[in-house]
């Protein structure tokens, strides 16, 4: 074969290949982010809750005054309106967050968001609050976050946590995601204090509890998704997580009324979210029901799809110093004042559904 003919037969070829490759991205999506940050004790200044919040007054420990509040308030919101990419250009449709006082704090928080997007030539995004006063001995809150622009709230209730002393509540909230209803159920589960055994029943216990929600919805409407998120104290692997809850490291082993757990091969990764003597924990995760993964999607067609999960460890939120380098910039460190974000980095999930458009 002549050389002339070998290289048209070469362009022909590459032509085809970029034909179909051109072909593969008309494919467009709807994307939606959903993220998780524990905000570590977001605490306002006033003394409204005995021994545990008199740290975080003026006259406390911490000497907690309003310049340290209003400091940790614009670093979160820097945190919260870095969480942009190309698909999700106006952050995350939901985030849950943990640790929190009150209402009033977040009240606060979003609009710090505001100003640090405005700060930075972008639209305010104008963020909603969902939230629930807990029980919790320490008195901290769960709660959620969200853009009304791409998340329609539907309902809110929450389930109480009995494991023999107050505890945080689990903030439920259905709504429209992408035209799309589904449920979201903000945690918080009990600490590791007195020792990873020895405490973890009581996650064992949280986690029998998110499983009992998800049921009820699955019970009444076995298409609705379950995403559950928040700090859990355990990693994908733990008890609570793997065994109770039933989530699993691989798509493949999931059923169309079980869970997902993406986080797991993050953390086989050695990519964590908060660090402890010298070994990294993922403490922080966004487990997806079943009906969201593509393998399932035969039965919910046009309807959303898990994509793709990440661990927000910007440059910016970690310390640089000493043994705690690359760990979470926290807001104190052995009773110093660090001007942090906090001990944990969030996660975030993407979801997306394919928009159909009509043949020509």
């Amino acid at each position: 074969m002549k050389k002339h003919s070998i290289k048209l037969l070469f362009a022909a070829l590459l032509l085809i290949l970029m034909g179909a490759t051109d072909a593969m991205g008309q494919k467009k999506y709807v994307v939606r982010g959903v993220a998780f940050y524990n905000l570590e004790n977001l605490f306002d200044t006033i003394n409204n809750n005995g021994k545990y919040d008199l740290e975080f007054s003026p006259q406390g420990s911490r000497q907690w005054n309003g310049v340290k509040y209003r400091s940790k308030l614009a670093n979160l919101a820097r945190c919260i309106g870095s969480m942009t990419t190309s698909t999700t250009p106006n952050g995350p449709a939901v985030i849950g967050v943990s640790e929190i006082e009150n209402r009033s704090v977040l009240e606060d928080l979003v609009k710090a968001v505001d100003e640090y997007l405005v700060s930075h030539g972008k639209k305010p995004w104008g963020l909603q609050i969902v939230h629930h006063d807990s029980p919790d001995r320490r008195g901290v809150d769960v709660g959620l976050l969200y853009n009304p622009r791409q998340f329609r709230v539907l309902g809110v209730s929450n389930a109480r946590l009995d494991i023999g002393y107050p505890t945080r509540d689990q903030l439920c909230v259905k709504g429209v995601l992408a035209g799309d209803t589904m449920n979201f159920i903000v945690n918080h589960w009990p600490s590791r204090l007195g020792g990873q055994e020895k405490s973890s029943p009581n996650r064992e216990a949280a986690a029998a509890l998110c499983k009992k929600t998800a049921e009820a919805i699955w019970s009444e409407t076995p298409s609705q998704p379950v995403i559950i998120m928040g700090d859990l104290n355990d990693d994908p692997q733990d008890k609570s997580c793997a065994v109770v809850l039933n989530a699993k490291r691989d798509m493949k082993d999931v059923g169309y009324n079980g869970f997902y757990n993406p986080f797991w091969r993050v953390l086989d990764k050695g990519i964590g979210t908060l660090a402890y003597k010298s070994a990294w924990n993922l403490f922080d995760q966004i487990i997806v029901s079943g009906q969201l993964l593509p393998e399932n999607q035969k039965k919910n067609s046009d309807c959303m799809e898990y994509w793709k999960c990440q661990v927000l460890n910007f440059d910016f939120l970690r310390d640089t110093k000493g043994t705690r380098e690359g760990y979470p910039l926290r807001t104190f460190a052995s009773g110093v004042f660090l001007n942090g974000y906090s001990d944990h980095f969030p996660t975030e999930i993407f979801l997306r559904k394919e928009i159909q458009t009509e043949k020509k």
